[in-house]
């Protein structure tokens, strides 16, 4: 439902300011993204009445658009390649966390040797002092009011460019694809506001212009707690399977009509 609700604030949005509503499938993740999981995100989104400007873009067909970012950041000197675990990096770090709670890279580390897998991180520290100054973004959350914040890179750390398998990090592919896809409004939920700060360091650092940001409310449950694939939240197909109907997640959600078949629902 938290997913409904992100695609539902993204078409409200686009029709209000009649724009065009775009569909990115960020699949870098071979491991984790698979062709039915992509066909359910379409499924679901059909259901929910949503038609988009454009085909959608998987990420996975575009690796070389990344290649040229990363190459330039590369020659910038602001990347080094890591083969730490995530063991090693708590270890080494004494348990700093960044805001998504992962451990936390801090300072180059170690020469990795020759055939290890390694990734390629930012360093955090040179890639600040390089833009010397202080980042903003144009915030405005779920309504029409702007707020000004401030970007705090670097309680990200070292955050990976590229992953061990090769595969462009989330990071780099966004910032890299809002640009070529000419993203002027970017929505999406308040858990990714913090990871905001990061993409406005590397379009600073790439020359890439800002989108605006709007982060909304989060769906939980009845325990208070997001909803997420993670935390095996019921997906909408199986709310289908249980006679619920696209105009009741609707209601619920708070985009009009009245529930035939009520759904608890709370966002905050």
């Amino acid at each position: 439902m938290g997913h409904a609700y992100c695609a539902l604030m993204n078409a409200r949005m686009a029709q209000a300011v009649n724009g065009r509503l775009l569909l990115r499938l960020e699949d870098l993740d071979a491991g984790r993204c698979r062709r039915e999981f992509a066909q359910g995100v379409s499924e679901d989104l059909a259901w929910l009445g949503l038609a988009f400007a454009e085909p959608p873009r998987r990420q996975s067909e575009h690796l070389a658009d990344f290649a040229p970012a990363l190459a330039r950041l590369d020659a910038m000197g602001l990347t080094f390649a890591c083969a730490c675990t995530r063991g090693e990096i708590a270890q080494r770090h004494r348990g700093a966390r960044d805001p998504d709670g992962s451990p936390l890279h801090l300072g180059r580390c170690r020469v990795p040797q020759a055939g290890q897998p390694v990734a390629i991180r930012l360093d955090m520290a040179q890639a600040v002092a390089r833009v010397g100054r202080r980042l903003q973004w144009q915030e405005f959350g779920e309504g029409g009011a702007c707020a000004p914040i401030i970007a705090e890179p670097a309680a990200w750390g070292d955050v990976a460019l590229r992953a061990k398998a090769g595969a462009p990090a989330y990071h780099l592919a966004v910032v890299v694809d809002d640009a070529n896809q000419g993203v002027t409004d970017v929505m999406r939920g308040r858990d990714l506001f913090a990871a905001t700060a990061v993409h406005r360091l590397l379009q600073a650092l790439l020359g890439l212009p800002p989108p605006r940001y709007r982060h909304h409310r989060l769906v939980l449950d009845a325990g208070g707690v997001k909803m997420s694939k993670s935390a095996s939240s019921t997906p909408l197909r199986a709310l289908r399977a249980q006679g619920y109907g696209a105009s009741d997640l609707r209601a619920a959600l708070g985009f009009g009509g009245v529930c035939a078949k009520p759904l608890a629902v709370a966002l905050s």
